[in-house]
């Protein structure tokens, strides 16, 4: 007995480390989401400061499109924005942005005026009500949605050419065939 009850605090180790190994075998940009082959829900937000019209649901109906939530604040958006513009200049997809939870009003405008703005739409979000019912866990988050406002694919993370050429691209392009 004295045997099983050395062995235990081992055993539980061993246990531990195999989970731990397990989840280091996970892609942490892939997460599960709910909201994956369902309707994007209801959202209707104000213009940023110097756009005239805002950003809602319905704005996603009838074209392909993307939406990408950002803000000013964030390192990775910035990394990811050279790449968003290439993609407006290059016409391939209606991209949309939400705002999301910027300091001031002009912060978000003022850091698009200085990085260019590659956004169609762009509505504000500083409560996160867009962003909650998009289940964002951070910013950037880039989701794609097809031709009836359901979403087909979520992507965390910067968007690069290579999560263009190899995921987004193809399935955007299969999307539009539907």
């Amino acid at each position: 007995m004295k045997r099983l009850l050395f062995l235990l605090p081992l055993f539980a180790f061993v246990v531990l480390a195999g989970y731990l190994a397990l989840g280091l075998t996970k892609d942490p940009h892939v997460l599960p989401s709910v909201l994956i082959d369902q309707e994007v829900p209801p959202f209707d937000l104000p213009p940023i400061k110097g756009r005239e019209a805002g950003f809602r649901r319905d704005d996603l109906l009838g074209q392909v499109s993307l939406v990408n939530i950002f803000g000013s604040w964030c390192v990775a958006c910035r990394i990811e924005h050279p790449f968003l513009m290439r993609i407006k200049e290059e016409r391939r997809v209606p991209l949309h942005g939400i705002d999301w939870r910027e300091e001031t009003l002009e912060a978000g405008p003022a850091w698009l005026a200085r990085f260019g703005d590659p956004y169609t739409l762009i509505g504000d979000d500083p409560r996160s009500v867009a962003a909650i019912a998009f289940g964002v866990t951070g910013a950037p988050e880039t989701f794609v949605v097809d031709k009836r406002g359901f979403i087909r694919y979520k992507h965390i993370g910067p968007l690069t050419p290579e999560v263009w050429e190899k995921t987004i691209g193809p399935m955007i392009e299969e999307l539009r065939r539907q």
